[in-house]
């Protein structure tokens, strides 16, 4: 298998498939590119990798150009492997179909159209046109993993606001603590280095001022040496009150935080990283829509939730919630004090439940993840 090394390394021996090193690719650039899509590619001559790229930052460079400069003279007659439709309009960047074509590719590997609408098509058509040979035909698991990557961007193209992941862990009888508030740790080991890969591939992370007072999170992405990754880009708290502590943990991690609190309470940043939202409010409460609001304002296509019973469950009762993801562990804490993952009023009936749809189970150790998107979500991709 081609090594999973960062791209700008030597020239690899493909021994697997190149399709799976640019997949590797995209999802590491996932959580650190919106409102760019992520986006891995790779370019192979006579069966080396000869040049690799994943979508950088605006106003970096796109995949396709960067694994193109990266094989410099060995494009002609190449084959590019690519996890989405190379994209065929002037924007931030000039269009990747150009370079393709200007570099003498033979054949694109490409599973998925742009859901862009300004793509969509185009850039395959293109290709086509300058008789580039284009090869839609992929694994399923492949077909799968592009929808994967883009399922924020396509939401946030047709709703302009991020898809929003609710992460929840919980004991098998759905308690979130004990009765005395303790709640390290409800799930195994490799359930947590999980949620951190989630928090990697998030371009934003959500949670509540009783959250911070209780448990005085750090909010960041790490790695299994418990090292900062960087990631996400940006981490959120709602505080209506105004009374995050200055000395909170977050606070001193790499990153932007958004402070959001009342629109009658005046807040001091405690540094510069603090951007301060002040939000309407709805029944004594930050109105989530303006949190939202300004998460799609930014360009952000992937958010998770991890907060308290009170929070997710406003975002529940809300509307705002997508996708849920959902840790199982197989303990028993027991007792009506015992607090559960949702506050808020809830249902008074079955029919109005929340019901998620494409359903996925998977076991990690002794727990069992639970994902699954909420009835109202929509895929909002290009059909195949």
């Amino acid at each position: 298998m081609a090594s999973s090394g960062s791209p700008g390394s030597a020239v690899q021996i493909v021994t697997d498939t190149p399709l799976e090193r640019a997949f590797e690719l995209a999802e590491l650039a996932m959580g650190g590119v919106a409102p760019r899509p992520p986006v891995g590619a790779v370019v192979v001559q006579d069966g080396e990798i000869v040049g690799e790229g994943a979508t950088e930052p605006r106003p970096g460079k796109h995949a396709e150009l960067i694994a193109l400069e990266q094989a410099g003279n060995r494009t002609l007659g190449a084959t590019l492997y690519c996890t989405l439709e190379p994209h065929a309009f002037q924007g931030v960047a000039p269009p990747c179909t150009d370079a393709i074509i200007e570099a003498g590719i033979a054949r694109v590997v490409s599973p998925l159209e742009d859901p862009n609408p300004r793509v969509s098509g185009n850039g395959f058509r293109r290709l086509k046109a300058a008789g580039i040979e284009v090869e839609r035909e992929v694994a399923q698991e492949y077909v799968d993993r592009s929808h994967r990557l883009v399922e924020g961007f396509a939401h946030y193209l047709k709703t302009r606001r991020p898809l929003v992941t609710l992460k929840i862990a919980t004991s098998l009888d759905g308690k979130i603590a004990t009765r005395t508030g303790e709640s390290k740790w409800i799930t195994g080991e490799l359930s947590r280095l999980r949620v951190h890969r989630m928090r990697y591939e998030s371009d934003a992370l959500i949670t509540g001022i009783g959250s911070v007072l209780a448990d005085d999170p750090r909010m960041t992405a790490r790695n299994s040496q418990g090292e900062p990754t960087g990631r996400p880009l940006l981490r959120v708290v709602v505080d209506t009150s105004g009374r995050m502590p200055p000395g909170a943990a977050l606070l001193k991690e790499k990153g932007e935080v958004l402070w959001v609190v009342g629109d009658d309470v005046d807040v001091i940043p405690p540094n510069d990283a603090v951007t301060v939202l002040k939000a309407t409010k709805l029944a004594g409460k930050v109105d989530l829509a303006v949190v939202i609001g300004e998460l799609g304002t930014r360009g952000l296509h992937n958010v998770m939730i991890e907060a308290g019973g009170g929070l997710a469950g406003a975002f529940v009762e809300g509307g705002y919630v997508d996708r849920v993801a959902a840790f199982i562990a197989p303990r028993i804490i027991g007792g009506p004090d015992a607090p559960g993952p949702l506050a808020g009023k809830g249902i008074d009936s079955l029919a109005n439940a929340l019901t998620l749809e494409r359903v996925t189970h998977t076991v990690i150790d002794s727990d069992i993840l639970v994902e699954g998107y909420v009835g109202k979500f929509e895929h909002g991709l290009a059909s195949q």
